[in-house]
């Protein structure tokens, strides 16, 4: 599909937009510079903004037709709540559906819903429901990105014949000269940045994609929000994983999995017993309260172990890490390190990061191990992501295979 068709198109579809007050247009206008919403670059170009149907997706879609850009929203349904009204999931129904909708519509650009159901069952719910069941911490998340969004999405940009795509996520991207590498980083509002769930972007997909809220803080794109009217502008934002709505992990798992809610021991490391667990997946690393037994002492989740279906629990300094094996690593210079590196680890969304130094095996083996300083080192699970940073610079990062824990063996470079 040509430019012109969707400059056509989106002049079809445009909609009057909410009237806001003068002092809410201004605001909006002030803040449409280069420098905190990117390049006017897009003069002949076109943009596919994913739109999710919440304010962060539909201010992208508006500041890509800000900067130039023949922009087209589309929407993904990958998810299709069981309850009648959605209310459980709302940003997965077609309630969201309908609010992308009305946000191309009031700007001005042609909307597009495609199906992507199967894949997202495939690479995000099922695996989020395995790993669970398995004593392991998934990042659905990060799965999303990297198997729909950031595949199947660019793939259908690039068959449309865009130029870019662009999304809501607060991340920054610079290319850097003379080699042109493009560098992820983390975003200007640290409350909302989102660079912990797109390390696996590689040097191809960072140079296709384009993030324009990088330099904004949320406050100021409600501002945008309301100074063009768009219907989304105060719709709250959504604090859980989007399949799973209002309940909890635990539920949304043992539905797929009843065996996941077999009660078990909880025991010290050294086997004594201390009570009873009500099933495994109700229960995370680091983990304190709500393990249901009466002690002396505060007892922290160590490990669940899936063999014996036994809660293993202990002191605080014995859940924090030592060393850490991760799998799939990846680096976003494309370039695998020949020697150690050293720098800060995250080890959940927006975590407090840890120094450390990361040695890479084999190219071919995609794994590295991570070591921590004494008494420094996080809690991490099984099934979590790591990522590696430089200041605010997204080295690369992996899923963590291993945790030795202090008074244990530690991994192995």
């Amino acid at each position: 599909m040509t430019a012109m068709t969707f400059a056509t198109l989106a002049s079809a579809c445009s909609a009057p937009a909410a009237d806001p007050t003068q002092a809410e247009v201004d605001a909006a206008r002030a803040l449409l510079t280069e420098e905190k919403i990117g390049p006017r670059d897009g003069r002949g170009k076109t943009a596919v903004v994913a739109m999710s149907g919440g304010v962060d997706s539909a201010v992208t879609a508006l500041l890509m037709r800000e900067r130039g850009y023949c922009v087209v929203g589309m929407n993904l349904r990958l998810f299709s709540p069981a309850d009648e009204d959605h209310r459980a999931n709302p940003c997965c129904g077609i309630p969201a559906m309908d609010d992308a909708r009305a946000t191309c519509a009031t700007i001005g650009v042609p909307f597009y819903a495609v199906n992507m159901e199967v894949e997202f069952g495939v690479a995000v719910v099922n695996k989020f429901v395995n790993e669970y069941a398995a004593g392991r911490t998934p990042n659905p998340c990060l799965e999303c990105n990297r198997h729909v969004k950031f595949r199947h999405l660019v793939q259908r940009a690039r068959q449309l014949g865009a130029d870019c795509l662009a999304t809501g996520h607060y991340v920054r991207v610079e290319a850097c000269e003379p080699d042109g590498m493009v560098r992820l980083y983390r975003a200007i509002d640290l409350r909302k940045d989102q660079s912990y769930v797109l390390f696996t972007l590689s040097q191809e997909q960072l140079r296709f994609l384009r993030f324009p809220l990088g330099m904004l803080t949320k406050p100021e794109v409600r501002t945008l929000a309301r100074g063009f009217g768009l219907p989304v502008a105060d719709k709250a934002e959504s604090q859980e994983i989007c399949f799973v709505g209002n309940r909890s992990y635990a539920d949304f798992v043992a539905e797929r999995r009843p065996d996941v809610r077999e009660p078990g021991e909880i025991v010290t490391r050294d086997g004594h017993v201390l009570g009873e667990h009500r099933g495994l997946v109700h229960h995370t690393v680091g983990q304190r309260r709500g393990l249901g037994i009466a002690a002396s002492k505060p007892y922290f989740v160590l490990e669940l172990d899936t063999q014996t279906n036994r809660l293993v629990v202990g002191d605080r300094d014995r859940a924090q890490t030592a060393s850490i094996l991760a799998s799939d690593v990846s680096f976003t210079s494309g370039e695998w390190p020949v020697s150690a590196v050293t720098c800060d680890i995250a080890v959940r969304y927006r975590g407090a990061p840890s120094h450390a130094v990361v040695t890479p095996g084999p190219e071919a083996d995609r794994e590295a191990i991570i070591v921590f300083p004494p008494g420094s080192g996080p809690i991490a699970s099984a099934g979590q992501a790591i990522v590696f940073y430089r200041g605010d610079e997204v080295l690369g990062g992996g899923t963590i295979e291993h945790v030795a824990r202090p008074g244990l063996a530690r991994v192995a470079p």
